[in-house]
């Protein structure tokens, strides 16, 4: 059993590196050889009057790199504050603020060996960056070469890292409104990937004549405005939020990652069991109902977590049409396929910090026990 942190992921591996193994394990869905299991959060009341306790978990079972199954985990306390100014978020936390608690543990599925724990940090801005690249690669105009960023953190990083990957990116903007995290962004950014990287003074600047744009925010209210669009634009996001019916009706062609959760009619929805609370796709409840009005009310007329949209499976395997005019304004609906993502990117990291001899090996018998359960 190979424990593997923060620090060695992002020695092994890439953004970049990761549109490649995503494509191929998204491919391998529509023959059946990988499969996944969407996100599903439990909330508990906590004894913080504004907050909540969620957990978050979500599987997967990949065949490339190898045959692996992973099951990524989170524990939090979520809440849902309005900023001064009047915007509204998720924030999180484990123990404090600053603190985080997610790992993810991968098994081989010939052997139902456990093999590693990764800590999911880094590795969730990688995939979730890698996916971003790979909508891109097969969405936006292959002339692109102008990115503008709405949010200045990790994800906006690892988002930016992967356009870099897939077109010859010559200058990037980005917005925040902190001032200072959306400066040193852009001087980081600029020196890490030789580009021109901009910092402006509103979300508007930052999207209007870009070729590609991405809001890479925890916002629950949208970020980008439909009359900021242009021709031949696409379009990708982090949250579930941030992109509303009106821009929606301005896409020429919408595509989504995968299933991620809220959908499933198998499972009807009731006071305990409850779709989109927060930025959880699908949730059970527990609370009085005093404490269950901690939870934040469902967003309306906003994309949420899925569409009636193409699978870009399909775009990847022939199934259907991609971009088929440089007029077009595409979105990629960057959500879905967590656990199988997971799998394949926790994968590709555990071979990689095996061969160079990173991580931290645990003994086997501390996870294999003779007693059968």
């Amino acid at each position: 059993m190979l424990l593997i942190d923060n620090d060695v992921v992002a020695r092994v591996a890439s953004p970049g590196e990761c549109i490649e193994i995503q494509e191929e394990a998204f491919a391998d869905l529509q023959t059946g050889r990988a499969i996944h299991r969407p996100r599903i959060d439990v909330y508990a009341p906590c004894s913080r009057e504004d907050a909540y306790y969620r957990w978050s978990s979500m599987e997967g079972v990949t065949v490339r790199p190898a045959p692996y199954f992973a099951m990524r985990i989170k524990s939090d306390i979520a809440f849902w504050p309005k900023t001064p100014d009047g915007r509204w978020m998720e924030k999180k936390f484990c123990v404090e603020p600053g603190l985080y608690c997610g790992l993810i543990l991968l098994f081989s599925t010939e052997t139902g060996a456990p093999l590693a724990m990764i800590n999911d940090g880094v590795l969730q801005h990688f995939r979730v960056g890698g996916g971003a690249g790979l909508g891109a690669k097969y969405l936006s105009r292959s002339d692109s070469k102008v990115v503008g960023l709405l949010g200045a953190g990790g994800m906006a990083k690892a988002y930016l890292q992967a356009f870099t990957k897939v077109r010859a990116i010559e200058q990037a903007r980005v917005y925040s409104p902190t001032v200072g995290n959306r400066e040193s962004f852009a001087q980081e950014m600029s020196r890490t990937l030789g580009i021109e990287v901009s910092p402006v003074q509103t979300a508007e600047e930052a999207v209007r004549g870009a070729d590609i744009v991405a809001s890479c925010t925890d916002s629950m209210e949208p970020t980008i405005q439909a009359e900021w669009l242009s021709s031949g634009m696409h379009v990708t996001n982090v949250g579930p939020y941030e992109i509303d019916q009106t821009c929606l009706a301005r896409f020429d062609l919408k595509v989504r990652q995968g299933e991620a959760g809220s959908g499933s009619e198998a499972l009807r929805e009731s006071s305990r069991l409850r779709r989109e609370v927060g930025q959880s796709p699908l949730a059970y409840v527990a609370g009085t109902e005093d404490e269950m009005r901690r939870l934040p009310p469902k967003p309306s007329g906003r994309v949420g977590f899925g569409g009636a949209f193409p699978h870009i499976a399909e775009l990847i395997t022939g199934a259907c049409p991609g971009r088929t005019s440089s007029e077009q304004v595409t979105f990629y609906h960057n959500f879905g396929n967590q656990g199988l993502q997971f799998a394949c990117v926790g994968g590709m990291v555990f071979e990689r910090a095996r061969q160079k001899g990173l991580g931290r090996s645990l003994p086997d018998d501390w996870f294999l026990q003779t007693v059968r359960n």
